[in-house]
């Protein structure tokens, strides 16, 4: 492995905490819990690799030592201490490697280029990526059965990636990134891709709503797979999937008009949720 350091921090359980998923993950059995909180760290170290602004050629390389690393354990290298966590939960989870490369080559697509009002296509890429491969790598620790697992992973990461997107136009837009598909921008009579320049047009809320229908069908997609589940395979995802559709629909009462004031998980929300799926 390298002698480069770009690993999570000692404490996992601590990082994890800023997550929007942290509540959920506190409720899993104590080995589930450990692996979630490794599995966030890892997704963590690799995100802030990507948006920390220094030289991409350094970036770029930071990411490659995270997947040399990942090889690495999968070799059967004896992992150094602060891989050791998860090496472990690798190893009693079945946790793919394939999986863990796509989350780096997610984080590689915003290194190489400010992403401008990609094509749905790409955009989907980057949703599969950045999102859904960490839902695969999820649904293994939460025990959900692998007739559904990939089918769950797809959709709810792909509804919580384009939920975040819609969340963050304007904190995208301020390191000049633009998430909001070609295509929307254009059927909305946007002809800018400058980020900027796109959260000042009026007609924004328009270019919205594609990507708000598209996150609408797979939460209801990824609710219709949970029901096929065992229920205590998906507690975690349903806390998690009930707050980020709360995110969702305070953005649309909200619409985007500006000012936009940011939306966040409601506490109530994610309690009621926590109550019904978490205890019983």
């Amino acid at each position: 492995m390298s002698d480069v350091t770009v690993s999570s921090p000692p404490d996992a359980a601590q990082r994890a905490s800023k997550s929007s998923f942290y509540t959920a993950m506190r409720i899993l059995p104590k080995a589930e819990r450990e692996a979630m909180f490794e599995i966030y760290s890892f997704c963590r170290a690799v995100d802030d690799i990507a948006d920390d602004g220094g030289p991409r050629p350094e970036r770029a390389q930071q990411l490659n030592v995270w997947r040399a690393d990942i090889d690495a354990l999968y070799a059967g290298a004896p992992p150094p201490a602060h891989l050791a966590p998860l090496a472990e939960a690798i190893r009693a989870f079945d946790l793919q490697r394939e999986d863990f490369h796509a989350v780096i080559d997610g984080m590689d697509m915003d290194v190489e280029a400010d992403i401008q009002a990609p094509d749905f296509a790409t955009l989907d890429l980057y949703c599969d990526r950045v999102a859904s491969a960490v839902g695969r790598l999820s649904v293994n620790v939460f025990g959900v059965p692998r007739a559904h697992g990939r089918d769950l992973a797809h959709h709810l990461g792909r509804a919580f990636q384009l939920t975040n997107i819609l969340r963050d136009v304007d904190e995208d837009a301020e390191i000049d990134r633009l998430y909001l598909p070609r295509e929307a921008l254009e059927a909305a009579g946007i002809r800018s891709t400058l980020p900027k320049e796109v959260m000042a047009d009026p007609a924004l809320g328009r270019a919205c709503q594609p990507v708000i229908e598209k996150a609408k069908a797979h939460f209801a997609t990824a609710y219709d797979v949970m029901a096929l589940c065992p229920r205590a395979s998906v507690k975690a995802p349903r806390i998690m999937g009930i707050g980020y559709r709360g995110i969702l629909d305070n953005l649309i009462a909200r619409g985007f008009t500006a000012p936009r004031k940011r939306v966040s998980v409601s506490k109530l929300r994610l309690l009621l949720a926590i109550v019904r799926y978490g205890f019983f």
